[in-house]
């Protein structure tokens, strides 16, 4: 399924900066940014759930803000994009 991710970090302090940068790799390693706080995931069920997991121990939930868009299996349907796409395809071929 496919799944948005975006997030708002508080950066106003060090340790703020570093859960930036905590929580931008470990999205990377589920998903390709679209934008600058925003990933698309394409997950399994146990992938969601570890990804959630994760992402909430690297939170402040006092200072930060995560949410998570489930658009399921048939979003080709539901995304529409205008402009440049700098990401790859996730569904797609990849060759090295």
């Amino acid at each position: 399924m496919l799944v948005l991710i975006t997030y708002d970090v508080n950066t106003e302090s060090e340790s703020g900066k570093r859960r930036l940068r905590k929580v931008a790799k470990q999205c990377v390693n589920y998903g390709r940014r679209v934008q600058n706080s925003v990933f698309e995931c394409i997950l399994d069920y146990t992938q969601c759930v570890q990804l959630k997991a994760s992402l909430l121990e690297m939170i402040d939930q006092e200072k930060d803000s995560i949410r998570f868009y489930y658009l399921g299996n048939n979003h080709k349907a539901k995304v529409e994009h205008i402009g440049v796409d700098r990401g790859i395809d996730l569904e797609g071929t990849l060759i090295l």
